[in-house]
């Protein structure tokens, strides 16, 4: 009689009623991989009891008691669904490792580990645990001895240290990175200007902005076993054996007109003196023999050779070079040309040899240019 007095006081708890907001982040933790599992089966719980289900239909989908599906939803009822995903915070002793043994601990985190004797350049969690167990003792800190991997995560992540990870940076070597900089960016706000009040950059300025780069290194891959076509129910997706062949690499050099969004490109074995002075040849045969044609570029060698300037000295008055500074290929707009191709036609390209993919490379530079995009620098506010 006691039990099923018991059973009946738990069928009658409340409906757990969720907001819009509390019921997307229940599903979205209960389809998670990345949370631990016991949020994901908590949440689960909570979704299962608000949409109706009974406890016993609970407890068997997520193979648990039902004693635990009651404490999951007591709690939910008591402090709400979010916070009932939680463990409770609870310490059985006051906590051993001393200030002084956690900047130990911070200062050795901040050195490298070749600096101590291994080979290794950055520290993971277990070496630094491990390295931690064996000298602390050594250095006063009997309190770290047991130290865990979790204990040593704890002391770092108190002071956002990550040992194991590398944040990379671009140091600023060009001493006129700031002038190079604001030249570009008067350039591309003229173009803009011409482009927005829709002159004719020949006529209205007698001069036409190109931006010009190369992307070396583009892969001819081969398959060496037939794909696989996309079989609906079956496969998913194209399937393709995971062993290839490397047949050499291309080299595409273009520059894409700023006011036109014309793009003109040679791909090419090599990207040397001659291959660019190719490229400068069609931009001279392309444009109006009465206009300046007017490119920015990086400061590769090719570019400034004494092969290219020698070229260029036949053609006076023709080109005007407007230089990028030194690690600042992100202010050419070419890249974002070369980064639309890579995501488009050169996206996992598979062809039989290098002329394949010049064809290829070509054709797909044809499509672009049937529809045309006109680039807009949008990374500075240029007033």
């Amino acid at each position: 009689m006691v039990k099923y007095r018991r059973m009946a006081r738990r069928s009658k708890r409340p409906p757990l009623i969720l907001t819009e907001e509390e019921s997307t982040a229940l599903g979205r933790i209960a389809r998670s991989r990345s949370e631990s599992l016991r949020r994901v089966q908590r949440a689960r719980i909570l979704l299962g009891y608000a949409g109706k289900k009974s406890f016993t239909e609970i407890a068997t989908k997520e193979g648990v008691t039902r004693d635990s599906v009651y404490k999951w939803v007591d709690r939910a009822l008591a402090i709400g669904p979010m916070a009932a995903l939680n463990d409770k915070y609870h310490r059985p002793h006051e906590p051993t490792i001393t200030p002084e043994a956690k900047a130990w601990v911070i200062a050795l985190a901040c050195t490298k580990p070749k600096e101590i004797g291994y080979a290794a350049e950055l520290w993971t969690l277990s070496a630094l645990a491990e390295h931690v167990r064996i000298m602390a003792p050594k250095d006063g800190h009997d309190c770290l001895s047991k130290a865990a991997k979790a204990s040593i995560w704890r002391i770092l992540n108190e002071q956002e240290i990550k040992p194991h990870k590398i944040q990379y940076y671009l140091e600023r070597k060009d001493p006129e990175f700031q002038r190079k900089q604001e030249k570009v960016l008067i350039v591309y706000r003229e173009v803009n200007m011409l482009n927005a009040r829709k002159f004719d950059p020949f006529k209205e300025a007698g001069v036409v902005t190109i931006s010009v780069d190369e992307k070396p290194g583009i892969q001819a891959v081969k398959a060496i076993a037939a794909e696989l076509p996309l079989v609906p129910g079956k496969h998913q997706g194209v399937g393709r054996d995971y062993e290839y062949e490397r047949m050499g690499t291309l080299s595409l050099l273009a520059g894409i007109d700023l006011h036109s969004g014309h793009i003109h490109a040679r791909v090419e074995e090599r990207h040397r003196s001659r291959e660019f002075i190719g490229l400068l040849r069609d931009l001279d045969e392309y444009y109006p023999a009465d206009c300046r044609i007017r490119i920015i570029l990086d400061n590769h060698s090719s570019h400034i050779s004494k092969e290219t300037m020698a070229w260029l000295e036949t053609r006076p008055c023709r080109f005007e070079y407007v230089h990028t500074p030194k690690h600042g290929s992100w202010l050419n707009i070419i890249e974002t040309v070369f980064s639309k191709m890579a995501r488009t036609f050169l996206r996992g390209i598979r062809v039989n040899d290098k002329p394949e993919l010049k064809e290829r490379i070509l054709l797909g530079i044809n499509e672009i240019n049937q529809q045309p995009v006109v680039h807009t620098w949008r990374g500075f506010d240029l007033d």
